[in-house]
């Protein structure tokens, strides 16, 4: 077996233990969970007035009589069979609910991974370049107001000003409200989608930016810059060719580490602007009850966030040979 076939057995390897760490912890924790879900599915109400044997019906068809591994083993076999059991709240199979919302989601946390990582890597350059300077202390002063702001305080204030009081954006969801989704155009949903995605890109760009910076003024200190300087090389000759190769690898190792922070920011985010995505499901699962919508999005969200890590391995070793040459010795 080559050198590659061992790393791509070996991810996969990772992936599975990951995954079953993951969904057991989750399922223990939603067993430890005071939430019934006869209740949940049928309502506190419609609990009261259930027949006895109706009541044991469905604690039968939840696994409720059954210990804690049985039922994990049954909901992790079929798992393995594609099956991630019925949602409660939507009354349809799991896969078919986290299919619809997925889209919205990765559309909402791809556009502020971007943002996020442009944005904070030209303001951490910027700064690192033109260290004690006004702009400089300007990008650090707004990356560590950024970084100390709550996420879901920032996303309600972006709210207010620019869709209630200036009235620039629409209020919320994903598209206008009353319109007909073959009639929904595709500014509809850009106007949508800028404010949640501005919030959301807010929690990379601070670290990233800071990190950056960091970088930069230590690489515009090294001797080889100075012995650029000496020959006469202009500052955007030297940043262009010795500042940005060098803190790229850097930036790229936290733009992939920043994706598990947007993955959770969103969930605060979509909730705030209505958004109908993984993240308001997430929510609206846990607080009623809907552990196998729960479960299901949460395996999804940990296979996405291996998938990033894993990505950015990848791209190490394109960006440095060396990492590659590495880690085929």
């Amino acid at each position: 077996m080559g050198r590659s076939s061992m790393r791509i057995l070996n991810n996969i390897i990772k992936l599975v233990l990951v995954l079953i760490a993951v969904s057991f912890i989750s399922f223990a924790l939603i067993e430890a969970s005071p939430v019934d879900p006869v209740a949940a599915y049928v309502g506190h109400s419609g609990k009261d007035n259930l027949e006895l044997a109706e009541l044991q019906l469905l604690q039968d068809y939840f696994g409720m009589n059954k210990p804690f591994i049985e039922r994990y083993l049954n909901w992790l076999s079929g798992l393995l069979h594609g099956n991630m059991g019925v949602s409660l709240i939507y009354r349809q199979p799991v896969e078919q609910v986290i299919g619809a919302k997925i889209t919205s989601s990765l559309i909402l946390m791809l556009t502020a991974w971007i943002l996020s990582g442009v944005l904070g890597f030209i303001l951490g350059v910027l700064a690192g370049v033109f260290r004690d300077s006004v702009l400089d202390k300007i990008i650090k002063g707004y990356s560590l107001l950024l970084a100390s702001a709550p996420t879901f305080w920032l996303a309600m204030l972006i709210l207010i000003v620019f869709s209630v009081w200036l009235k620039l954006f629409p209020i919320g969801l994903s598209v206008p409200i009353g319109v007909l989704a073959e009639n929904v155009t595709f500014s509809d949903r850009i106007q949508h989608l800028i404010l949640p995605a501005v919030t959301l890109s807010v929690i990379g760009i601070a670290n990233i930016t800071l990190h950056t910076r960091e970088k930069m003024i230590e690489i515009m200190g090294q001797d080889y810059i100075l012995y650029a300087k000496s020959r006469g090389d202009s500052l955007r000759a030297i940043v262009k060719h010795h500042g940005l190769r060098n803190v790229l690898l850097p930036a790229i190792t936290l733009q992939f580490s920043s994706f598990s922070e947007i993955i959770g920011g969103s969930v605060l985010v979509e909730q705030v602007f209505s958004y109908p995505g993984l993240g308001q499901s997430a929510v609206s699962a846990g607080l009623r009850g809907d552990a196998p919508l729960l479960l299901g999005i949460v395996m999804v969200t940990a296979i996405m966030v291996f998938a990033g890590n894993m990505t950015a391995n990848v791209l190490y070793g394109v960006v440095d040979p060396r990492i590659r040459r590495g880690a085929l010795g």
